[in-house]
């Protein structure tokens, strides 16, 4: 069940007071991570890579507890699980969304979104938080990234973006965004989001055969 994180006990409280009456208290990271091994085992198992990596960054983020952080209010809600949801590019080129709910465990987790990529269409869900906001963008490798803000409208969901993987030397690389309110966490989070996702791409088959 969702709880409600005491503020006052907090070791960020100074942290979160000070971010919160930022007119844009949003921060954004952008790096290249190594997709060698995991686009390797994608091949071997034909398994989708974009299901393999929404997969292990969902699991990335349940692990680190401010990606469960949401504001709500004056009070900072902490859900006990978050879920993704990302845009899907449509046959005419336009996009809808499509939300894939996270379970621990690949094979029911990749079941589950083959059911839920069926069932796309243009419901932003704006009333829901307890998600992940995914954008793929597959023909770029960028190097920065912005994202569309409703001004009038409270939002504390991170946002994360993979872009278009690279050959670099005998290395695949794939740049990715990610960009969280800053009243809620630091560098330092995104850093361990960072360097546990990195773990799990390097080793796939630990947590993919799951």
């Amino acid at each position: 069940m969702p709880r409600y994180l005491d503020i006052e006990s907090w070791n960020r409280k100074e942290q979160f007071y000070f971010f919160r009456e930022y007119d844009y208290p949003f921060f954004n990271i952008c790096a290249d991570v190594d997709v060698t091994e995991v686009l390797k085992y994608c091949k071997r198992q034909d398994i989708s890579f974009f299901q393999a990596t929404l997969f292990l960054s969902l699991k990335t983020a349940n692990e680190i507890e401010p990606f469960r952080y949401r504001i709500r209010g004056d009070k900072v809600l902490v859900h006990e699980v978050i879920h993704g949801g990302s845009t899907v590019l449509n046959e005419d080129e336009t996009f809808s969304f499509s939300y894939f709910s996270y379970y621990a465990g690949f094979r029911e987790f990749t079941e589950r979104a083959t059911v839920d990529l069926e069932k796309k269409s243009f419901d932003p869900q704006d009333e829901r938080d307890d998600l992940i906001h995914y954008s793929i963008i597959p023909w770029i490798s960028f190097t920065s990234f912005s994202h569309a803000r409703k001004f009038r409208k409270s939002d504390s969901v991170p946002k994360i973006v993979f872009g278009k993987y690279h050959r670099q030397d005998a290395d695949t690389k794939m740049p990715v965004s990610v960009e969280v309110h800053h009243a809620l966490m630091d560098g330092i989070h995104v850093g361990k989001f960072f360097e546990l996702f990195q773990e799990y791409l390097k080793s796939p088959q630990k947590v993919l055969m799951s």
